[in-house]
């Protein structure tokens, strides 16, 4: 049986998602990842809520550079608004796609505001 993309990625979302938690200490670290654009939310599976959220479309991350920069940017954004609620610490939830490009640049901008993954 040949799978779709979409169907591997959705298999591989929900293998992940049996294991990765979110609460309100150590929230789960989303990520979206379009053609275009990132966004990512940090996600408190306990209550249900979404702490904080970024993404390429905000007013604040430059349109000029590469996805590559943006998404590192996005990190950052993300990384300063959780600290503004008091969480160091989170777990990384990559959906499904690889660790690698837009993805890694998020979590490494993640890092760089002060976010342990």
């Amino acid at each position: 049986m040949k799978f779709s993309k979409v169907n591997r990625r959705r298999n591989i979302r929900y293998r992940i998602r049996k294991n990765v938690r979110g609460t309100a200490q150590k929230p789960r670290l989303s990520v979206f990842r379009s053609n275009k654009e990132i966004y990512c939310q940090l996600i408190d599976d306990v209550n249900g809520v979404t702490i904080a959220a970024a993404s390429s479309r905000e007013a604040g991350v430059p349109k000029d550079g590469n996805k590559v920069a943006q998404a590192q940017h996005v990190g950052k954004l993300v990384g300063e608004r959780a600290k503004a609620k008091d969480v160091s610490t989170v777990v990384f939830d990559r959906s499904g796609y690889l660790y690698h490009g837009r993805v890694k640049a998020l979590a490494d901008g993640a890092r760089e505001a002060g976010l342990s993954l």
